[in-house]
């Protein structure tokens, strides 16, 4: 078999010749003391980027999500957020386990949540339930398609929440895919949100790694979930080099990556029994429904596998495929003729 082209997800990208070296080079201290230098430089730069006053870095995404929850929130409160997502799907109830909070949730076709469907939820404590404390938002959001939230809609989210006194925190895992689509600095992204989480390990294409960043003290608060959680390392700056160089040199990445995605969506919307919309595609991530091809999206899956490309299944019929930096033009190109392929093979045909 000729190499693998991996859609499965952004998660699957190697380090760069550039990131291994200065991982090579890295300064090197105890963490835990605050003395790893090039922790303590990626912390800084990462609060800078994003605009805020601190930040601290996490072994995984869902750990920075479930760090800042915990410092935004009291045992029994409730969590407003999307119903798909990835807090709520795949996060191992970590609301619920860690933080002793009630998840309220709402649906939309796109991930994107407005305040209009927001407020109808907030409620104050009273003596029958701890009230609202948190909105959660997921930007870019991810099982529905890579869709980004307009500016203007979350900053009314935080505006309006903000006057009642509410927290809102963005999973941003994507947050620099969201930028790039928006044609904006990250920072004006996350102005008005109270905390962001961004994953180094994703679209920016680290090994290891994710950022949590927000006010000084909720920071402090963070660190101590960390901690609990295990998350507290000792000379963790061979992975905070590579972080920094993420930072640094792949945002200008993604506008390609999110061109491929597009290409791909264009190319499967011209084959039978595939569905999906070109138009909705955003960033880097496309969602397919098979179900006209007669074959179910993990049969579909395994026989992509078998012939070198790899993507999965999120639900029976449903396939979603992400692109980056280490997948080429050309390998979109072979994997969209592969698929073309496997549909001859099995007799899928216009019209049935």
């Amino acid at each position: 078999m000729s190499e693998l082209i991996d859609l499965r997800s952004d998660t699957v990208t190697r380090p760069t010749p550039q990131m291994r070296q200065a991982m090579f080079e890295a300064e090197v201290g105890d963490d835990v003391y605050h003395e790893d230098p090039s922790i303590n430089l990626l912390e800084r730069r990462a609060a800078e980027i994003v605009g805020k006053e601190a930040a601290v870095f996490v072994p995984t995404g869902t750990m920075g999500n479930q760090c800042a929850i915990r410092a935004h929130t009291q045992r029994g409160e409730e969590i407003i957020l999307h119903e798909r997502s990835h807090i709520v799907l795949y996060e191992m109830g970590g609301v619920a386990q860690l933080a002793g909070c009630v998840t309220r949730t709402l649906p939309s076709p796109d991930g994107i949540l407005s305040w209009d469907q927001i407020e109808p939820l907030v409620r104050p404590a009273s003596d029958h339930f701890c009230g609202t404390s948190l909105i959660a938002v997921e930007n870019s959001h991810n099982i529905l398609g890579g869709h980004v939230y307009p500016q203007q809609v979350l900053n009314g989210i935080c505006d309006e929440a903000h006057e009642r006194g509410l927290k809102v925190h963005m999973d941003g895992a994507r947050v620099f895919n969201a930028a790039t689509y928006l044609g904006t600095p990250v920072h004006e992204v996350t102005a008005r949100v109270d905390s962001v989480m961004f994953c180094l390990s994703k679209g920016l294409g680290a090994p290891v790694g994710s950022m949590l960043a927000g006010s000084a003290d909720f920071i402090e608060r963070a660190r101590l979930t960390r901690k609990v959680l295990g998350g507290s390392m000792r000379q963790a700056g061979v992975l905070a080099a590579a972080g920094l160089v993420a930072l640094e040199q792949s945002p200008t990445g993604l506008a390609r990556d999110h061109e491929n995605a597009r290409f791909i969506a264009e190319s499967l919307a011209e084959m039978p029994g595939i569905s999906v919309n070109p138009a909705d595609i955003q960033t880097n991530i496309v969602i397919l429904d098979v179900r006209g091809t007669g074959m179910s999206g993990k049969e579909l899956s395994a026989k992509l596998r078998e012939r070198g490309v790899l993507s999965n299944a999120i639900a029976p019929y449903r396939m979603r495929m992400l692109t980056h930096f280490d997948v080429s033009r050309e390998q979109c190109e072979s994997a969209m003729r592969t698929v073309s392929e496997v549909l001859q093979q099995v007799g899928v045909a216009v019209g049935d």
